[in-house]
Order: C-alpha cells, then sequence, then structure tokens
C-alpha cells in the first residue's frame, strides 16, 4: 500500500517541471490529484492521463492561483470531485527578470502575485476543509533566492522569501486543527524555467559552481521530500524549511 493511499492532493502549476514530478510520484504512493495549471492545456492533461494509467483518478483545472475565484475554484474541484482535501502543494511559479532600477511595477505584481499571494489565497481556501476534517498537510515551495537573495529577481526573491513567513505563520494558526504547513527550497532543478542558465556555457558553469554535489536536479530527485512532507511520517513535523538543494545552500 502507497504511503498517501486514499489521500487527496491538489498541486498548483503541476503539468510541467517539479510540480509534474510532484504529481506522478503522489499518484505512484497512491493519491488521487487534483492537477493545476495557467496556460498550456496538453502538458496538464497529459499528467492526468500518466496518473490515470497507475490507476488513480486525476483532473485538470486551470486557473490562476493570484486570483481568488480562480484559487477557491481549485480547491472546490477537489471537493467536487473527491469530496475531500488532505494535501495543498504551492508550487506554481513564474519570472519576471529585470535588475531593480529597471523593474516594472507590472513584473513586481506579477510575481509576487502568483508566488505569495496565491499559496495565501490556496491556503485559505482550503484550510477551511482541513479544520473541519482536523487534518492536512500544506506544502509551499521556496529558493535559495528566497533564502539569500539573487541580483536581476528582486521581485521573485522577495515573494519566495515571504513565503517562509508565510509558512510559519500559517503553522502557528493552522496546528491546532491537525494541519502541518513547511516549505521546501529546492535549488537548481532542470525544468524550463531555468532553461537559460543550464544552456548557455558561462551561465551553467557559474550556477553549477554554487552547488556541492557539481550538478543541476532533476524534477525526480525532488519529489521524495513532497512525499514525505505529505505522508503520515512528517504528522509531527511543522513550520520547518527543508532543503533538497544540493548543498547549494551552504555555498
Amino acid at each position: 500500500m502507497g504511503r498517501l493511499e486514499g489521500k487527496v492532493a491538489v498541486v498548483t502549476g503541476g503539468g510541467r517541471g517539479i510540480g509534474r514530478a510532484i504529481c506522478l510520484a503522489y499518484a505512484r504512493e497512491g493519491a488521487d490529484l487534483v492537477v493545476n495549471y495557467a496556460s498550456k492545456d496538453q502538458p496538464a492533461q497529459e499528467v492526468v492521463r500518466m496518473i490515470q494509467e497507475m490507476g488513480r483518478k486525476a483532473v485538470a483545472v486551470k486557473g490562476n492561483v493570484a486570483v481568488k475565484a480562480d484559487a477557491e475554484r481549485i480547491i472546490q474541484t477537489a471537493i467536487d470531485h473527491f469530496g475531500r482535501i488532505d494535501i495543498l502543494v504551492n508550487n506554481a511559479g513564474a519570472t519576471k527578470p529585470a535588475m531593480l532600477y529597471k523593474m516594472t511595477e507590472e513584473q513586481w505584481d506579477e510575481v509576487v502575485d502568483i508566488h505569495l499571494k496565491g499559496p495565501f489565497l490556496c491556503i485559505q481556501a482550503a484550510s477551511k476543509y482541513m479544520m473541519e476534517q482536523r487534518s492536512g498537510k500544506i506544502i509551499n515551495v521556496t529558493s535559495a533566492a528566497g533564502l539569500g537573495g539573487t541580483k536581476g529577481q528582486i521581485n521573485y526573491s522577495s515573494a519566495k522569501g515571504g513565503i517562509v513567513a508565510l509558512t510559519k505563520s500559517a503553522a502557528r494558526e493552522l496546528a491546532a486543527y491537525g494541519i502541518t504547513v513547511n516549505v521546501i527550497s529546492p535549488g537548481y532543478v532542470s525544468t524550463e524555467m531555468t532553461e537559460k542558465i543550464r544552456t548557455d556555457p558561462k551561465l551553467k558553469e557559474i550556477y553549477t559552481g554554487r552547488i556541492l554535489l557539481g550538478r543541476f536536479a532533476d524534477p525526480e530527485e525532488v519529489a521524495p521530500a513532497f512525499v514525505f512532507l505529505a505522508s503520515d511520517e512528517a504528522n509531527y513535523i511543522t513550520g520547518q524549511l527543508i532543503c533538497v538543494d544540493g548543498g547549494l545552500g551552504m555555498t
């Protein structure tokens, strides 16, 4: 029996990259899935098909987590289809890089909204049901940028730093209801978001040099930490930051 047998999980940004790996890892462990995506239908539908081939149930739902009505609809999809929500992974993301002096208000708003307001809205919607159940696992996603800052991404870094504080505050508020809230920092992972720094030889050398293990992670190497925090093995862990970054945070 899988570690997530009978559980229902919502994964935002579940169509591609880390989100896709999390969805498939959860399905392998016995969970049914709501796969949220923002724009591209095909990748999300592909993930749904792969989950169904494993014998689990899944539904894709399009929506922008930074819009309250969309966030509520994403969570409601789990209730409508499966009758409950046990796990919420706030993984949806976007980047709009620019140096501080050049960054537009729109670039700031879009990235901060998706990475910080989005998780807040999804947690707000999901926790209502989790509080009734008196159980639930919420897993947020930060990055090295959120812990140490980064040049040219002050919007992303600010939001990712904020998500750590959001995690700790939510953990304090929801603990009494048996809900745990944790945050994972994945480091540099081979996804569309990191394509430029992986394919440009000069950038690749710089970024790889910051990782103690000397290479980028595959999304599948990050997913097990999300499985662990969603499982009963992590029932006594809340308000914590786990770095799955190949030692990036050490350097």
